[in-house]
């Protein structure tokens, strides 16, 4: 008994084709499917809206320059998320520890003096890390309650009302989502400033 090449090019179409449609297209609508039910918010890109509109998501950094505001760390990427990476320089390429001195020089003249964290410092793996830690956050707080008219226990109150603790009470560091901070900024004081 022969099978004929015809009989299994017409057999190897089919299953591929089942296999193309199966798994090509059914698992993968299964997959956005559950998401869309199961978290819709995530599933979108856990978009943050202003007056109906997408202006950031809590996944990505922003930059924040004006005085007025909480930045984020820095981004090799320049905040951009098709250019999602690291710096990775190691400790020892100079072109870091310049980076790093110049980074401690804007610390001690926008910051008031005292440690600096190094997320202050240092770029996050992905360069678009939406948090920086409560040490980044206090840091900034004078010049932020200075260029807002605030006082230091208003804009504190704020931080920690933004605190987010370690994941599973366990894991990492407490944290502070940049976006949403100041968005609540914007809104307690009822201004909006330029970014």
């Amino acid at each position: 008994m022969s099978i004929s090449y015809h009989a299994i090019l017409n057999q190897s179409f089919r299953f591929g084709l089942l296999t193309l449609l199966l798994f090509g297209f059914g698992y993968a609508s299964l997959g956005v499917g559950l998401g869309q039910f199961l978290l819709p918010k995530q599933a979108n890109g856990s978009l943050i809206f202003n007056n109906g509109q997408a202006i950031g998501s809590t996944l990505v950094a922003q930059p924040f320059v004006s005085d007025a505001y909480f930045h984020s760390r820095p981004s090799a990427a320049n905040f951009d998320v098709m250019a999602v990476a690291g710096s990775n320089q190691a400790q020892s390429n100079p072109a870091l520890q310049e980076r790093i001195q110049a980074r401690m020089e804007e610390a001690k003249k926008l910051e008031a003096i005292g440690p600096i964290p190094s997320d202050f410092l240092t770029q996050s793996g992905s360069g678009i890390d939406p948090h920086i830690s409560v040490a980044n956050a206090n840091l900034q707080l004078p010049r932020i309650s200075k260029a807002r008219g605030m006082s230091p226990e208003e804009v504190k109150s704020l931080l920690q009302r933004h605190t987010q603790g370690k994941q599973l009470g366990l894991l990492g560091q407490e944290r502070v989502n940049v976006l949403e901070l100041n968005l609540a900024l914007d809104k307690l004081t009822s201004q909006q400033v330029a970014k």
